[in-house]
C-alpha cells in the first residue's frame, strides 16, 4: 500500500505533533487534524490508511468519529486512544468495531506496531474488494446501491461510467432515496477518491455568512474577520465538493458560483487575488430544477452548465420488488453495528414491507430495520424464533419459504426466473408456493 496513509486526530496541539514526528520517522505518511469533523472528510469507501483518534474531544468525540466512519466503510481500521479511566469505554468501542485501541502514555513503537497490522488488514481487504469486482461478483457499488430491478442495474451502471470521469454531475431523487450515497460512490471511483469529500448542505448555511463559508475571508473582509480563513471551496482542493440540495442556494449567490463552476477560480472575500481551485462539483437536488428556472428561482445558465451529467436515483415506489432484500440488508446491517445476533426476517414480514408505503425512501426503511433489531414497533412474532428453538424440519421449511419469497420479490411475481433460478420445475415451485401460502402478488407491487 505505497498511497496508504495515517490520519491522527487529537486537539491536543503538542501530542499531536510531536505523534506526527514519531510516526513520520517511522516511514508513515500522517495528516493530522485537530478535529474528527475535518478527517471524516477523508474517509470513503476506498480509504488505504488507518485512523487513529483520541476518544475524548470536543465537537465529536472518538465514539461518534468511530460510529460514523463505520457508517461509511465498516471495515476502516481506527485505532482509538485512551486515558488510564477511558479503557473500559475503549473495550466497548472494540465491541463496536474499533480495531484496537492504545492508552496514554504510549511508546511510538508500539503504536507503530498496530498501525503496521491495521494497514496490512486494510490492504488486503482493498484488494478483495479488487478482486470481487474483476471476477465480476458482487462488488461495493452493488452493496451501496442494492437492488437486482432494471433501474437500480441501469443506475449502477451510469454510476460506473460517470464515476471514473471527471463529470460535474447533477443527481436528482425524492427525500431519503440515497442521493449523497450515489455522490460518495461517484467520488471514490474517480481518480479524486483519496482526496477530501466536502459535503455542503446549501439549505443549512447561514444566510448572512455564505460566502465566507464558501469562499474564505481575508483579515478585515468583514467585522470580526480577525485572521485568513480557508472557505470550504478551497479546503476541498484535490478532491470532490458535494453541493447538497442545491436548489436553496440563495439566487444572488448563484451568479457567484456559476463563475466558480467555468473558470475553476475563487476570490476570497476582501482579497482582489483569485486562487485556483481543482474540485470536482457535484449536486442534489430533491426539486425539479428546471421548474425552479422557470419559477424564476434558479439561473438556468447555471443548470445547463451544472447538468453535464445527470443521475435520476428512483424511489422505492419505483422498485417495490428490491424492498424484501433491501429490507434484510438493513437488518443484517443494524444488527452487526447494534452488536445484536443475526436476525432472520420472516416471508410474511418482508411481504409486508415491500406492500406499505415509503414516503421516507431509503432512510425510512433503514429506520424501520433499526426499530425491529432493537425489539420496537414491530411485533416479535414476524421474527422467526431462535435456530435451538426449532426443529430440523421447521427449519427447513422456514428457510425454504423465506429463500423462494425473496425469489418471487427479487424478480416481481415472474414464474419462470424464479423455478429456472432455484433449480426445481414450475410444478415443484407451485406446489411448494401452495404449502407455504406464498402469494406473488403479497410479494410485488401488481394490483
Amino acid at each position: 500500500m505505497n498511497d496508504s496513509r495515517v490520519l491522527l486526530v487529537d486537539d491536543e496541539e503538542e501530542l499531536r505533533r510531536s505523534s506526527a514526528q514519531a510516526l513520520e520517522l517511522a516511514g508513515f505518511r500522517v495528516d493530522t487534524f485537530a478535529s474528527a469533523e475535518h478527517a471524516l472528510e477523508l474517509i470513503g469507501f476506498s480509504f488505504p490508511g488507518v485512523v487513529i483518534s483520541d476518544i475524548r474531544m470536543p465537537g465529536m468525540d472518538g465514539m461518534t468519529f468511530l460510529q460514523r466512519i463505520r457508517e461509511i466503510d465498516a471495515e476502516v481500521p481506527v485505532i482509538l486512544v485512551t486515558g488510564h479511566g477511558d479503557v473500559q469505554l475503549a473495550v466497548r468501542a472494540m465491541r463496536e468495531g474499533a480495531y484496537d485501541f492504545v492508552e496514554k502514555p504510549f511508546t511510538a513503537q508500539a503504536l507503530a506496531g498496530t498501525i503496521r497490522r491495521a494497514l496490512d488488514w486494510r490492504g488486503l481487504v482493498l484488494e478483495n474488494r479488487r478482486l470481487r469486482a474483476v471476477a465480476g461478483k458482487r462488488d461495493d457499488i452493488e452493496h451501496r446501491l442494492p437492488g437486482r430491478s432494471q433501474v437500480m442495474v441501469d443506475l449502477r451502471y451510469r454510476v460506473r461510467a460517470i464515476g471514473a470521469s471527471d463529470a460535474d454531475t447533477l443527481i436528482i431523487g425524492d427525500t431519503g432515496v440515497g442521493k449523497e450515497v450515489v455522490a460518495r460512490a461517484l467520488h471514490d471511483l474517480s481518480s479524486r477518491a483519496s482526496g477530501p469529500f466536502i459535503a455542503i448542505n446549501c439549505a443549512a448555511l447561514p444566510e448572512n455568512l455564505i460566502e465566507s463559508e464558501l469562499f474564505g475571508h481575508e483579515p478585515g473582509a468583514f467585522p470580526g474577520a480577525m485572521r485568513p480563513r480557508y472557505g470550504k471551496f478551497e479546503h476541498g482542493r484535490g478532491g470532490t465538493i458535494l453541493l447538497d440540495e442545491i436548489g436553496s442556494m440563495p439566487f444572488d449567490l448563484q451568479a457567484k458560483f456559476l463563475r466558480v463552476l467555468q473558470e475553476r477560480v475563487i476570490t476570497r472575500l476582501g482579497s482582489n487575488e483569485t486562487v485556483p481551485l481543482d474540485v470536482r462539483f457535484i449536486a442534489t437536488s430533491k426539486v425539479d430544477l428546471e421548474r425552479e428556472v422557470a419559477a424564476g428561482r434558479f439561473r438556468a445558465d447555471l443548470l445547463y452548465r451544472l447538468n453535464v451529467a445527470t443521475l435520476r436515483v428512483p424511489p422505492l415506489s419505483q422498485r417495490r420488488s428490491d424492498i424484501p432484500l433491501l429490507f434484510m440488508q438493513l437488518v443484517r446491517e443494524s444488527a452487526a453495528r447494534y452488536g445484536r445476533g443475526e436476525i432472520e426476517v420472516s416471508p410474511s414480514l418482508a411481504s409486508e414491507m415491500a406492500a406499505r408505503d415509503w414516503p421516507g425512501n431509503v432512510r425510512e426503511l433503514r429506520n424501520a430495520a433499526e426499530r425491529l433489531v432493537l425489539g420496537l414497533d414491530v411485533e416479535r412474532d414476524e421474527v422467526l424464533p431462535p435456530a435451538d428453538t426449532q426443529r430440523l424440519a421447521d427449519k427447513v421449511a422456514a428457510f425454504e419459504k423465506s429463500v423462494i419469497a425473496s425469489a418471487l420479490a427479487a424478480h416481481g411475481g415472474a414464474l419462470k426466473p424464479v423455478y429456472e433460478t432455484l433449480g426445481i420445475s414450475r410444478k415443484t415451485l407451485y406446489e411448494k408456493m401452495q404449502k407455504f401460502g406464498l402469494d406473488k402478488r403479497a410479494l410485488t407491487d401488481e394490483p
